[in-house]
């Protein structure tokens, strides 16, 4: 590969990273109860919390949903990233990275 090629290459991945820091990713737990977003380069942006459906009596139920949450935000912008970055893959190796 030669090196405008590999130039023209890091371009590109340089763009799907700057895709994946502007991207975010909603998602909602206890029927709205909770909201968290995250980015596509898996970075907490925030955690939203319903006060109408906090159960003083049971925080262990908020403490699930917010943990769910983030897991499943967590699992979303690895496959959007993993996704995007697909069609990169053979030419970095070639790069060797």
């Amino acid at each position: 590969m030669s090196r405008f090629d590999q130039a023209k290459m890091l371009l590109k991945v340089k763009k799907i990273q700057g895709e994946l820091q502007k991207m975010v990713i909603t998602i909602d737990k206890g029927d709205g109860a909770v909201s968290v977003e995250m980015n596509g380069e898996q970075k907490l942006k925030r955690v939203r919390i319903d006060p109408k459906y906090v159960d003083l009596d049971d925080i262990g139920q908020l403490e699930r949903w917010i943990e769910d949450a983030v897991k499943d935000a967590i699992g979303e912008s690895q496959r959007v990233a993993a996704e995007k970055m697909q069609p990169m893959m053979g030419a970095l190796g070639n790069l060797g990275l």
